[in-house]
């Protein structure tokens, strides 16, 4: 991992969002902002029961390397963790944290890395929907 970069991982269990913000912390910083993503409870108009995420075995590479480059370019600290396997509605299936001096800049830098984490990482959603039918969600990128 780079300097910038303070924490990644994909994981099977749950997630901690204090880990994540802890990890970009620093006395220079007085903006932190944290994303955490949850299993909604539906999805264009169906009601969604679970969610499963699968990752391509380099998945995490990607990850590291998506943080690595929007680090570099803001030149803040970050860190992002995601959840692989079964969930439940409620359940975390991302924690991106990311420092800044201010609050303007965290928050875009973060909005920035979460996006090109759901665009550029091989991790695919499968929704199971509570009519037992189940949909793969961005399975073709």
């Amino acid at each position: 991992m780079t300097d910038g970069v303070r924490l990644t991982g994909i994981s099977d269990r749950p997630l901690n969002p204090s880990e994540v913000e802890q990890a970009v912390t620093g006395p220079e910083y007085g903006a932190v902002v944290v994303f955490t993503g949850k299993v909604r409870n539906h999805d264009g108009g169906q009601s969604v029961s679970a969610l499963e995420y699968s990752a391509h075995p380099q998945a995490e590479t990607f990850l590291e390397r998506v943080c690595a480059e929007v680090s570099a370019a803001a030149g803040l600290p970050v860190a992002a963790v995601h959840r692989v396997g079964p969930l439940t509605v409620g359940d975390l299936a991302i924690a991106v944290a990311v420092a800044a001096p201010h609050r303007a800049e965290a928050f875009g830098i973060c909005s920035e890395l979460v996006d090109r984490i759901k665009h550029e990482v091989p991790i695919w959603k499968r929704q199971l929907f509570a009519d037992g039918m189940s949909e793969w969600v961005n399975a073709c990128g």
